[in-house]
């Protein structure tokens, strides 16, 4: 899977999973605020990750993910090659 592919999942489910238009999807947004998660909503997004890409999202990288970049380079960076 490219790079390109999988922005393209992670903005069709995430604007689908949150009601967000993907447009808003700006790779030096801020994830947070662009989804408007609180941290509940944060658990469901770590827990959509980890179930469609199959890799393990520990708490303590959760501050690495700032910008929606920085999400789809982590999934990148995890995925199994």
């Amino acid at each position: 899977m490219t790079r390109e592919e999988i922005i393209e999942q992670v903005n069709t489910v995430l604007a689908e999973e949150f009601e967000v238009e993907d447009s808003n999807f700006d790779p030096t947004a801020n994830v947070k605020e662009t989804l408007a998660l609180d941290s509940l909503s944060l658990v469901d997004l770590v827990a959509i990750i980890q179930y469609t890409y199959k890799i393990k999202v520990p708490v303590s990288d959760l501050p690495k993910i700032q910008t929606f970049n920085d999400l789809y380079d982590y999934i990148v960076d995890h995925l199994e090659k």
